[in-house]
């Protein structure tokens, strides 16, 4: 018999992948339920409803959303991102109704945590949802968002936060200087015990359309289209985001996020390398529309995309993933 080529070969990866069992041996990257937060939107009253855009994600009254996170515990999901969908009738120019200790996301905040004090309750801060123009600030005279007076009322919004029982407040308007401010009125209100999870490097991203969706916030086709260039951060600027995210640490934050997760992968490895802070980021609503657009025509196994996607954002070095997958995935990962 001729000697073959590769006969004298003694490194050889592949034996390392024979079976299952040694790939699970020798797996680097774990996904865990407890990794997971699923992002919920509530709404006033009345049967869930499907968000369009949206595949398999619904906008819950208070007595649907509280069986959901029943569902989400039982599934080993512990932690819930709360979003409101706010009605019309109740927005205005300086996002008021965000101030109201019986808004609709405080109400919801109260249910959770008297029936599933178990569950960490995450909520949003931003005025998006509360304004009639759409941004995440009070606007100035000359149209611009006002920072200093975004961030008096991100502050206040906090303590109300905290008051209903949120566990960490998030938030997600890219005001300068804002988490040092809440952080400060947190404590000044004896809530020293809410932690702060940091939208640190949101990006002015394009795949945040089916959100503005479920939260109601999208315009008409004759209105221009926002424009978040101002206070989100440029797509094409690293350096600019690693400079947020020590801002954000050195005025106190808990956690440092990324949004969107998957087209800054990048971004949140060089976080990890830079911090050791948990690094959470957002596998945000377009990322999650256009995989089940992609498989609805056939051209994508859903379950596996959803699955390596995640996988992806955990090994560039994530601690905590936002993602409308999550209740799917974990009952994946029980399969």
């Amino acid at each position: 018999m001729s000697k073959g080529l590769l006969d004298n070969l003694r490194i050889r990866p592949r034996r390392m992948r024979r079976f299952e069992g040694l790939r699970a041996l020798t797996e680097e990257t774990v996904l865990r339920p407890a990794d997971l937060v699923q992002p919920l939107f509530v709404k006033e009253e009345g049967a869930k409803e499907p968000v369009e855009s949206m595949p398999a994600v619904y906008r819950f009254s208070i007595p649907d959303l509280l069986e959901e996170c029943r569902e989400l515990l039982d599934a080993g999901i512990r932690a819930i991102a709360l979003f409101p969908k706010i009605p019309n009738d109740l927005k205005d120019s300086t996002g008021t109704e965000a101030l109201n200790e019986e808004t609709l996301v405080l109400r919801a905040a109260r249910a959770l945590k008297e029936v599933l004090p178990e569950l960490v309750l995450i909520s949003d801060l931003a005025l998006d949802p509360y304004t009639d123009h759409g941004h995440d600030g009070v606007l100035a005279d000359d149209g611009s968002v006002s920072n200093d007076s975004t961030v008096e009322i991100l502050a206040r919004m906090a303590v109300l936060a905290a008051r209903a029982g949120v566990d960490v407040v998030a938030p997600s308007d890219m005001m300068d200087g804002r988490v040092g401010a809440i952080r400060q009125q947190l404590d000044e209100a004896d809530e020293r015990e809410t932690a702060i999870m940091a939208y640190s490097a949101k990006f002015a991203s394009a795949y945040y359309g089916p959100f503005r969706d479920a939260v109601g916030s999208v315009r008409s086709e004759e209105a221009q289209p926002i424009d978040k260039r101002t206070y989100q951060l440029a797509p094409s600027n690293c350096r600019e985001a690693l400079r947020e995210l020590s801002l954000d640490e050195s005025e106190g934050a808990d956690f440092l996020m990324i949004k969107p997760a998957g087209p800054y992968l990048d971004i949140i490895r060089k976080a990890r390398e830079s911090t050791h802070l948990p690094i959470a980021a957002y596998q945000v609503s377009g990322e999650y529309a256009q995989l089940h657009a992609a498989a609805e025509k056939g051209w994508l196994d859903l379950d596996a995309c959803m699955l390596e996607s995640i996988v992806a954002i955990k090994r560039a070095g994530a601690d905590v993933i936002l993602t409308y997958f999550a209740k799917r995935v974990a009952e994946r990962l029980d399969d």
